[in-house]
């Protein structure tokens, strides 16, 4: 049985409510979908509600941190290649050889500041990310299909009797998609905790979700009013200070 009274503060979980704001149409495709006259129908929950996957959300943030950390010059583990996102002490890579890499509890391995929030093969996930569902009626909409063709890349030309059929949201509906981030608290609390910075900066970069985003869907904005709040309460210059160490002297 678990006791909420006998939890540690390494065990304490914060949640977020997040809000991503479609500014035209949506595609999130839901393979083997049936009961639609689209190739590929949109994702629904068991409610028959729109929603993006939190996998999706969550590997789309997770990539755009990797990116900042990547610039910022640390060193960063090899996603999703599970072989080399697991660092072995016995022959790491000279730059994976730092103390802000070492976990207390896994003597054997280090682990990347992208590994430490995002989980890898070894390290459980301090990040949780929820469906984001759509929060408006959509009950009186009809089935909104897109036609598309599939395109040859090497001649450039149209593939014959290659027609295909995309169900997307309403367009320009303004439609709100929202759900939660659940965020563990850091396994070193000794350094400065710069999840909550990271995963907000990194939705930030997040500008559009789901297929065909160079033909102009899944194009959006967030809303993020509770992480910016709880922010203020944070030294956001002090983890700043901490990640711009990452290059190695």
């Amino acid at each position: 049985m678990i006791r909420l009274s006998e939890l540690s503060n390494a065990n304490i979980v914060k949640s977020y409510t997040i809000t991503a704001v479609i500014d035209s149409a949506l595609c999130v495709g839901a393979g083997g979908s049936s009961g639609s006259l689209a190739d590929k129908p949109i994702v629904r929950n068991s409610e028959g509600n729109l929603l993006i996957p939190g996998s999706q959300v969550k590997g789309r943030v997770r990539h755009e941190c990797e990116k900042l950390l990547r610039g910022l010059g640390w060193e960063i583990s090899e996603s999703p290649n599970a072989g080399r996102m697991v660092i072995r002490r016995d022959n790491a890579p000279a730059k994976f050889i730092r103390d802000e890499y070492i976990i207390p509890g896994y003597e054997d391995t280090y682990h990347c500041l992208i590994s430490q929030v995002f989980g890898d093969p070894v390290l459980p996930s301090r990040v949780i990310f929820d469906d984001l569902v759509c929060v408006e009626d959509l009950e009186d909409w009809e089935e909104i299909l897109r036609p598309g063709v599939t395109i040859n890349r090497r001649r450039r030309v149209a593939e014959e009797r290659k027609l295909y059929f995309l169900e997307t949201s309403p367009a320009n509906a303004q439609l709100h998609f929202q759900g939660e981030i659940h965020i563990q608290s850091s396994l070193t609390p000794e350094r400065p905790d710069y999840a909550k910075v990271l995963i907000l900066v990194g939705l930030r970069q997040i500008y559009a979700l789901g297929g065909s985003k160079s033909a102009g869907l899944g194009w959006l904005h967030w809303q993020l009013d509770e992480l910016q709040h709880d922010l203020r309460n944070t030294d956001v210059a002090e983890v700043w200070q901490f990640l711009a160490k990452g290059e190695m002297k």
